[in-house]
């Protein structure tokens, strides 16, 4: 238990961040799932769409420093050699 009003406050805040990091997470872990699937599916529409959905959503992950800005844009360079791969095999 916190023994000042302070500490009171910072607990609920850091209870308050932690249900909306753990939101934002788990919703890029979806988003780049999505992806995944689209591409093992080998629909590339899918996979277009679905990789700019997660590009976006990782972007904002990473500009909100829930997960590490590099962290960010080394998944979406993955994302996107995974997308590009099912696009030149598509031709």
């Amino acid at each position: 238990m916190p023994h000042s009003k302070s500490a009171a406050k910072r607990l609920k805040q850091s209870a308050r961040r932690q249900i909306l990091n753990r939101s934002a997470t788990r919703a890029i872990r979806t988003q780049i799932r999505k992806v995944r699937d689209a591409v093992l599916a080998k629909d590339l529409a899918k996979a277009e769409s679905e990789f700019h959905a997660a590009e976006t959503t990782l972007d904002k992950a990473g500009a909100r420093r829930i997960i590490h800005p590099n962290a960010a844009a080394r998944t979406k360079s993955r994302l996107s050699a995974v997308v590009k791969g099912l696009k030149l095999a598509a031709k």
